[in-house]
C-alpha cells in the first residue's frame, strides 16, 4: 500500500485552492467561504511543512552518525519499501 499523502499532495491541494480562490464567477457567501477554506488550508499545511522540516532535520542528523538508514520520510514520497 502506497503513501497517501505526501507533499506533492499538499502542493497540488494548495493550488486547486488557490484556483477556487481566483475563481471570477464566486460572489458574496460563496467567496467567504472559500476564503475561510483557504485560511484553513494554509494553517494546516503550515503545520504539515513544519513536521516534514523537522522529520528532515533528524533525518539529516541521524544520516550525519550513520543511523539515517533506519528512518523513511514517507510524507516526500518515496520510499524504497
Amino acid at each position: 500500500m502506497g503513501i497517501k499523502n505526501t507533499l506533492t499532495d499538499l502542493n497540488n491541494h494548495l493550488f486547486e485552492q488557490m484556483e477556487r480562490l481566483n475563481d471570477d464567477s464566486l460572489t458574496g457567501e460563496e467567496l467567504e467561504r472559500e476564503i475561510m477554506r483557504g485560511d484553513a488550508m494554509q494553517k494546516i499545511a503550515k503545520t504539515v511543512i513544519d513536521n516534514g522540516s523537522l522529520a528532515l532535520q533528524a533525518k539529516k542528523h541521524l544520516d550525519e552518525y550513520g543511523q539515517g538508514d533506519r528512518v523513511e520520510l514517507p510524507m516526500l514520497g518515496t520510499t524504497d519499501k
